[in-house]
C-alpha cells in the first residue's frame, strides 16, 4: 500500500488544545503509533482568527508526527468545529434505470447526488451528506439497496454545510505546514464514531461533546443519525465566569476549576475553603468551594439547556433509552454525570473509546482510549480508516468506504 494511505492522522483542532492521533493500517486494522497534544493558538470557538498563530500551533503537532512517519502528514483527517455549521434534512428520488428493475451502483450514485440538491445560503460548502435510510417503492428502513429490485429509489439524508471561509482557512493552515487534507469531519460525528456502540445508536442516545470553546451534540436512534447541533459555549466559559466572580486571571480560574471544581453545588461541603494564593500570588483570602461549584453548575446547566432544547425539537427530550454520553475536556469535571441526569432526565455517563476494532499497539498509546478529551481525535482516525477501507467491522467500515465520495468534504 502507498505510504500516504498506510498511515493517517486524526487531528482534533480545539480552541484550547490540538490533539493528534497517528494511525497505521496493520493487516486491515488501525493501530495507534503516536498521540500528541499541543496548545492551540489562533483559534476561537472552532474557527481561525489568526492564521499565523494557528499555523504555528498545527505546525508543532505536524512536526512531532514527522519524527515518527513523514508520509503520514499527507493524509490528515481534520474536524470542523464551528457553531456556524448547519444541518438540514434532504430527500433524493430517482427512477431505477434498468429494465429488470435491479438497483445498481449508478442508481445509488444518482439518488445520492439528488439528495445534495438543497438550498444553500451564500458562501456555504457541503461537508457531509449522511445517509439515514433508503426507500424502495415506498418501503423504507433499507440500509443497502444494492442488488435489490424496484421501480423508484429514494434516500433520506442529513446534509451538513459550513461557512466556506472557515473551511478554506482550515485547509490553508494545514497545507501551510506541509499537511494534506484526507477529509473534513463535523466534530460530533467523529465523537460518535469512536464512542457510541451499535446498541447505543439503536436504543437512542445523545452524544454531548463539551469542548473548551464550543459544545456539540449528535442524536442517534434505530441506528440512524437523527440530529446534529453545535453551540458557541463550552468549558472555557466556566473559567471566565470564575475569573469574573473571584476577580482572578482566567488561567488561575482554569487551574482552580481543574483542581477543586465540582458540577453539583449541593454535594460540596459548605465549610470547605480554597486558598486563592495557590493559583494567583496576588490573591487574598479564601473562597468557598461550594461557591465555586455554584458558578460551575450554573454554566453547565445552561449548556444542558441548549442540548435539551434541541432534543425537544426532535421530540426526544427525556426519551432516549441509551441516555447521554459526555465527552470532551469538559466531561472530566467531577459530578457532571449527576448534573446531566438531573437536567436532561436521562441516564448519563462519560464516554470512553472502545478498543474493539483496533490492533494492539504500544501500551502507552492506550492512554487516549481512557481520556474523554481524545475521543474526537481517535474518532477522526477511525473515520479515516473507514474512508480508506481499512476496516470491515459491523460498525460500518465497508459501507462507509463505498460511500466515500458522498459522505465527503468538498474542497473549495
Amino acid at each position: 500500500m502507498a505510504i500516504g494511505k498506510s498511515f493517517l492522522l486524526g487531528c482534533d483542532i480545539g480552541t484550547a488544545t490540538i490533539k493528534v492521533v497517528l494511525a497505521e493500517n496493520q493487516k486491515g486494522k488501525p493501530v495507534i503509533r503516536g498521540v500528541f497534544k499541543e496548545p492551540s493558538l489562533g483559534f476561537q470557538r472552532g474557527s481561525i482568527f489568526d492564521l499565523t498563530e494557528a499555523s504555528q500551533s498545527i505546525g508543532r503537532a505536524i512536526a512531532a508526527v514527522r519524527k515518527i512517519h513523514k508520509g503520514a502528514v499527507r493524509n490528515v483527517y481534520v474536524n470542523v468545529g464551528t457553531p456556524q455549521v448547519k444541518v438540514q434534512s434532504s430527500k433524493g428520488v430517482v427512477a431505477v434505470s434498468r429494465a429488470d428493475n435491479e438497483i445498481y451502483r449508478d442508481d445509488i450514485d444518482r439518488v445520492m447526488r439528488a439528495s445534495q440538491a438543497v438550498s444553500l445560503g451564500p458562501n456555504r460548502t457541503i461537508i457531509h451528506t449522511i445517509t439515514r435510510d433508503f426507500v424502495i417503492d415506498g418501503v423504507g428502513d433499507i440500509f443497502d439497496p444494492l442488488g435489490l429490485s424496484g421501480n423508484r429509489l429514494e434516500v433520506n439524508s442529513l446534509v451538513v454545510d459550513a461557512f466556506t471561509p472557515h473551511i478554506k482557512s482550515l485547509v490553508k493552515v494545514v497545507e501551510l505546514v506541509g499537511g494534506e487534507i484526507g477529509g473534513l469531519v463535523f466534530t460530533p460525528l467523529a465523537g460518535g464514531r469512536s464512542v457510541l456502540s451499535k446498541v447505543q445508536k439503536d436504543l437512542g442516545t445523545v452524544l454531548i461533546d463539551i469542548g473548551f470553546g464550543t459544545t456539540g451534540m449528535g442524536v442517534y436512534e434505530e441506528n440512524k443519525l437523527i440530529g446534529l447541533a453545535k453551540f458557541p459555549v463550552g468549558a472555557g466559559n466556566i473559567s471566565k465566569d470564575l475569573a469574573v466572580g473571584l476577580k482572578i486571571p482566567v488561567q488561575a480560574a482554569e487551574e482552580l476549576k481543574l483542581n477543586y471544581g465540582f458540577a453539583k453545588a449541593d454535594e460540596v461541603g459548605s465549610k470547605e475553603a480554597v486558598e486563592l494564593k495557590k493559583f494567583w500570588p496576588e490573591a487574598q483570602g479564601t473562597v468557598s468551594r461550594r461557591f465555586v461549584a455554584e458558578i460551575i453548575e450554573a454554566r453547565l446547566a445552561e449548556i444542558f439547556e441548549f442540548v435539551n432544547n434541541e432534543l425537544k425539537l426532535l421530540g426526544k427530550s427525556g426519551k432516549l433509552p441509551g441516555g447521554a454520553v459526555l465527552v470532551g475536556g469538559g466531561a472530566k469535571l467531577p459530578g457532571i454525570t449527576e448534573l446531566a441526569k438531573q437536567e436532561l432526565k436521562l441516564f448519563s455517563q462519560v464516554g470512553l473509546v472502545s478498543q474493539e476494532g483496533w490492533a494492539l499497539g504500544s501500551p502507552a498509546m492506550g492512554e487516549c482510549f481512557e481520556d474523554p478529551e481524545f475521543v474526537n481525535a481517535v474518532g477522526l482516525a477511525m473515520w479515516g480508516a473507514d474512508q480508506e477501507g481499512w476496516q470491515s467491522s459491523e460498525r460500518g467500515g465497508n459501507w462507509t468506504g463505498r460511500l466515500k465520495k458522498f459522505v465527503s468534504y468538498f474542497k473549495p
